[in-house]
């Protein structure tokens, strides 16, 4: 089986560069066995900082994942699976639901939300990791 790494491309207008991944010891994603494995996305800026609005830290983490995609040579619809961590799940949970619906709109794939106490830095609300599948 042969593993590749997908790093940040220099001009990525979303990730300030790979240098945050080589800081923490991961890789934005890696694709082994015909499938890419995008490592959890939050709503970090490039410049650091996190709204406050729920919705936009939403929104980003798609927006993020979606270019991921991109640097592998996929697309939205080739996603296979998502697992969502949201900090009060009960709360936003409507919302998210509606953000998605705006994102994936056919060929939906395999999906897992889970409540979680706390993510990363205090301000961030929501983090998406996600499965993808190459074409044969």
């Amino acid at each position: 089986m042969t593993r590749r790494i997908i790093n940040v491309p220099a001009n990525s207008p979303l990730f300030p560069s790979q240098a945050e991944f080589e800081k923490y010891g991961y890789s934005p994603a890696v694709s082994a066995g015909g499938l890419l494995f995008i490592s959890g996305q939050v709503a970090l800026e490039p410049d650091g900082s996190v709204s406050d609005d729920i919705t936009e830290q939403m929104d980003f983490v798609f927006q993020k994942t979606f270019e991921v995609l991109r640097w592998a040579g996929l697309t939205k619809d080739d996603l296979v699976e998502i697992y969502s961590y949201h900090v009060n799940l009960p709360e936003y949970f409507s919302q998210f639901i509606a953000v998605k619906e705006k994102y994936l709109t056919s060929s939906f794939p395999a999906w897992t939300a889970l409540g979680v106490e706390a993510l990363g830095l205090p301000e961030l609300k929501i983090e998406m990791r996600s499965i993808a599948a190459f074409r044969d």
